[in-house]
């Protein structure tokens, strides 16, 4: 059994005092124990925080982190960035997704995430023919994150068709490639590999309306999701709404209420351009709206309606996308600050008439959120909960002896990341004072990696 002592510590109901935290030997905690007397032995510490989770990822394109920043056309979209992307795609093997994958999630654990659902879509070789084992790609992403010790919820994705109306995928889709049953396969090796994992864990990944259809998305849901995560990118572009109206008659969301029972287990990535009656029906759903302000800011994406969505109810959490950038405070950030910017106004992320912590709200909301898309039935500093925390630097803040919320209004608003000092993940510290035990290996790897790609 492992003790751990804090000051101040984030619990699910609150901000609480003097806590003991034990860890059994399953890597969750045991108990967690406020006001109390620290025992023999227990590691003590000012602050502890549950880490943030990235509900939505693309491991393989931090590879393009930066390459993607020059106009390549005198109309630079979303569009001409996946070209970019498709060209990165079609040179990873086995191995260098492995690598790239180790070193990301490495790189998460030191910003203070320990929780990634990796929506993973690149599965065939780079020839577009299926590995002897279908699921190659996606065992190698688990193994990267089992290397860092991040947790993730691996969500092999359909990919069906290169648009509306079941367009063929173009030659630079065929690594994407998949039907059905062939992700029901991937899905159930992953499951068998990793089956009693406390870091792996395995959902669905649904790509986009315009990439799977109607009878693929019900019977794949129903035979393998069970109670399991369900993500799908949706509504994320104006064009992509223009091309599912001009298919459809409807746009993306209200066509995907009206065709498929959207619950609780489903993510609704981006979701960025809705109506009113939209905006209901994903609150009342229950889903998670899963928000990557960062890269929606990169790609040009748009804002999404986040003072009508927290109206009423509705349910977000945060992804690092692209993985341009891995920095949880700046995804809750710009979240904030681009709804100052578009309302000219501040403090509007809590709901309407309430009031308090800005930085507080986001973090637990978020937090929250991305547990539920990641299907983790407990998390943070509870009993039962895998032992994941952090333990910010309170050096790094400027003003000394914060309490309760202003830590996180602090590390949100006035630090250029999270003040990271040390983090655990599964009862074991993968961060201390800021550095990984595994740092510059996969650093190194990740390089020569990178340099074998794009020679």
């Amino acid at each position: 059994m492992t003790g751990i002592f804090v000051k101040q510590a984030l619990l699910p109901e609150g901000w609480r005092k003097n806590v003991s935290l034990v860890i059994g030997p399953d890597g969750r905690f045991s108990s967690v124990t406020a006001d109390s007397q620290p025992s023999r032995g227990m590691e003590q510490y000012e602050i502890a925080l549950p880490p943030q989770i990235s509900l939505h990822s693309h491991a393989f394109q931090r590879g393009m982190a930066g390459f993607a920043e020059r106009r390549q056309t005198p109309s630079d979209t979303f569009w001409t960035w996946r070209t970019l992307m498709y060209q990165l795609a079609g040179h990873i093997s086995p191995d260098q997704m492995e690598g790239i994958a180790a070193f990301l999630y490495m790189e998460m654990l030191r910003a203070g995430y320990t929780q990634v659902a990796e929506f993973h879509y690149l599965h065939r070789d780079k020839n577009g023919c299926a590995y002897n084992q279908p699921a190659e790609m996606a065992m190698r992403i688990a193994a990267g994150a089992q290397t860092a010790g991040l947790g993730v919820t691996v969500l092999p994705t359909l990919y069906m068709y290169a648009g509306f109306g079941q367009r063929p995928l173009q030659d630079e889709q065929q690594r994407f490639a998949s039907t059905p049953g062939f992700i029901a396969e991937i899905i159930s090796n992953l499951r068998k590999q990793w089956q009693g994992s406390s870091l792996v864990s395995v959902g669905l990944g649904l790509h986009s309306l315009r990439a799977v259809g109607t009878e693929d998305i019900n019977a794949l849901v129903s035979a393998v999701a069970q109670s399991s995560p369900v993500h799908i990118h949706i509504a994320e572009q104006i064009g992509e709404v223009e091309q599912c109206l001009a298919a459809t008659g409807q746009r993306p969301v209200a066509w995907l209420f009206e065709h498929v029972p959207v619950d609780a287990r489903w993510c609704l990535v981006h979701a960025t351009h809705l109506t009113s009656p939209e905006v209901t029906r994903i609150a009342k759903s229950q889903a998670v709206a899963g928000l990557c302000p960062v890269t929606e800011a990169n790609l040009g994406d748009g804002f999404f309606p986040f003072v009508e969505y927290v109206a009423k109810n509705g349910r977000f959490g945060i992804g690092s996308d692209s993985n341009i950038l891995i920095s949880p405070a700046e995804e809750l950030r710009l979240l904030e600050y681009g709804m100052r910017l578009s309302a000219q106004s501040r403090c509007l992320a809590l709901p309407q008439g309430q009031l308090g912590s800005t930085g507080g709200w986001l973090y637990r909301q978020a937090l929250a959120g991305g547990a539920q898309a990641c299907g983790l039935a407990q998390w943070g500093l509870t009993p039962g909960a895998r032992a994941d925390l952090c333990v910010p630097d309170e050096t790094q803040f400027i003003h000394p002896d914060l309490e309760g919320d202003a830590v996180l209004d602090a590390a949100l608003f006035t630090l250029p990341a999270l003040p990271v000092r040390h983090v655990m993940s599964a009862g074991d510290w993968r961060v201390r004072d800021g550095h990984h035990p595994q740092q510059e290996r996969l650093t190194q790897h990740f390089r020569t990696i990178m340099r074998e790609i794009f020679s």
